[in-house]
């Protein structure tokens, strides 16, 4: 920094200011400076400036291995508000998450000096896990169910479920039947609830949930189940886009029309769902939303030193009406 301040002739303190974009510097002090930190090739000492002001500028991600939409685009949100906000991101993968894997990562990502934390915990194992936590640093979880000991941001699952239920009901459907994502998975338990909250409010039959994984050849294969039962079906709510592209499928081999004999609708909105055939109605999560919520509570806590800041932080889902739902024999 001195050799940029002597090369820009300027003062130590003036570099500083630049480098911390300080309002109170002449354009044309900051167009030098620069010019002198690209010349040198300048570069701040990071660990040095930790030391100085006890904040690393990075925070720390616990996340399990997956290509799965949801998760991924969560970790991507995440990763995206902490870089607007100024912090760089660690992410640390689990191939499983319990509570050993947990605070193992949670540990690692304290020793590398981490301002705080997000755990992103779609998992009841994983939600499980952070209860035996007791980190002494900033700690937020997104998806991570009722835990009462750390903020939670989330999507309302639930509601999003009712949306696609109520949807199919609104369009005449006499009830709805549910292929469900792992019986692990607090998103799953959401949209079951959710589903089932209006068909019981309707006073509708409530059909067996069919069990799914979240990819498409566990649609597929319960597709073909409903198949062989078309006479009885007209609306089927799948619990995300990848299954219902399978349901998609399996329909199709089997000669079922969609909507014209079924319609269905999916969750997640995947950038490929309206390019299904029939474009998929499904319930929109807004990932973006929650990356940015969860940085925001976790800077609450680091800047203000607020313990709780906030308790739970929830998201509304949103409903994207397309080509595969319509009135029964439409």
């Amino acid at each position: 920094m001195a050799d940029v301040a002597k090369a820009a002739g300027v003062s130590h303190q003036t570099v500083s200011r630049v480098l911390n974009d300080h309002p109170n510097v002449r354009a044309e002090t900051r167009s030098r400076v620069l010019e002198a930190i690209d010349r040198l090739g300048y570069r701040r000492n990071m660990v040095a400036r930790a030391l100085v002001t006890r904040h690393s500028r990075t925070l720390g991600v616990v996340s399990f291995d997956t290509i799965l939409y949801g998760p991924a685009s969560t970790v991507y949100g995440i990763e995206q508000a902490a870089r607007d906000a100024g912090y760089f991101v660690s992410i640390v993968s689990l191939r499983t998450i319990d509570r050993a894997g947990m605070r193992d990562a949670v540990n690692y990502l304290i020793e590398q000096g981490v301002d705080g934390i997000v755990v992103v915990a779609p998992q009841r194992s994983a939600a499980s896990a952070l209860e035996d936590l007791s980190p002494g640093i900033p700690i937020v979880a997104v998806e991570g169910g009722h835990t009462g000991q750390v903020p939670v941001v989330c999507v309302d699952q639930a509601e999003g479920a009712r949306l696609a239920t109520a949807h199919l009901l609104e369009l005449g459907h006499e009830t709805v039947w549910h292929i469900g994502g792992p019986q692990d998975w607090l998103e799953a338990e959401g949209r079951i609830e959710g589903w089932r909250d209006v068909l019981t409010a309707a006073g509708r039959k409530i059909p067996d949930v069919l069990p799914g994984d979240w990819s498409p050849r566990s649609g597929y294969t319960a597709g073909r189940h409903l198949a062989g039962m078309a006479d009885q079906i007209s609306a089927v709510f799948v619990a995300n886009d990848q299954m219902a592209l399978g349901v998609l499928r399996a329909f199709t081999e089997e000669g079922v029309r969609v909507p014209d004999q079924i319609s269905i609708v999916g969750f997640d909105d995947i950038p490929e769902s309206e390019f299904f055939s029939p474009p998929l109605t499904t319930v929109r999560q807004d990932f973006g939303a929650v990356g940015r919520h969860s940085i925001d509570v976790l800077l609450g806590q680091i800047e203000e030193g607020a313990a709780e800041v906030l308790e739970r932080f929830v998201v509304p889902p949103d409903l994207v009406v397309r080509g595969s739902s319509a009135p029964p024999g439409a």
